[in-house]
């Protein structure tokens, strides 16, 4: 829209970008040469576990996980998200464990964080945790620097 004028100065020719030579470049030679090193891959989405999911059994997963419906049993993950309408009966073990819902076991993470809608009704053990005012929270809660290496097994052999 508007310019500088240029009255005062000399006239010089125009020369191509450099790095516009490079850009051309690169693609040619990239296809004659060894690949170059793959960039990591994207994180994939969460998995989910709609309402209207009923699981009798444990759930182990490296990645993430939200779950919305009933599960009873052992859930492992890397990052759990208990939905609002969830309901979980035993143990959850997580990286970082974020809970809406209802939890009926020992909560295992290292970062622990409880909202105003949660529910949890059992142990917590934690290396940080986060407790939103409005959380119903019925257990003990104990830090760990290592929660996630602890389980029932090194319980029962302490016993």
């Amino acid at each position: 829209m508007f310019s500088k004028s240029k009255i005062n100065e000399p006239e010089k020719k125009p020369e191509a970008p450099k790095a516009a030579e490079k850009k051309v470049d690169v693609p040619k030679s990239s296809s004659t040469s060894a690949p170059s090193p793959v960039a990591p891959k994207a994180k994939p989405p969460a998995s989910v576990l709609s309402t209207d999911l009923h699981i009798k059994g444990n759930i182990k997963t490296s990645g993430d996980i939200q779950i919305e419906g009933e599960i009873v049993g052992d859930v492992r993950a890397h990052l759990l998200t208990v939905g609002q309408t969830a309901k979980i009966k035993g143990e959850v073990i997580a990286d970082d464990v974020v809970v809406n819902g209802h939890v009926a076991g020992t909560v295992r993470g290292l970062k622990v964080r409880l909202t105003a809608t949660a529910r949890v009704e059992g142990d917590i053990i934690h290396k940080t945790i986060a407790i939103e005012s409005g959380a119903h929270f019925e257990g003990s809660v104990r830090r760990e620097e290592d929660p996630l290496t602890s389980s029932k097994a090194a319980s029962k052999a302490a016993s």
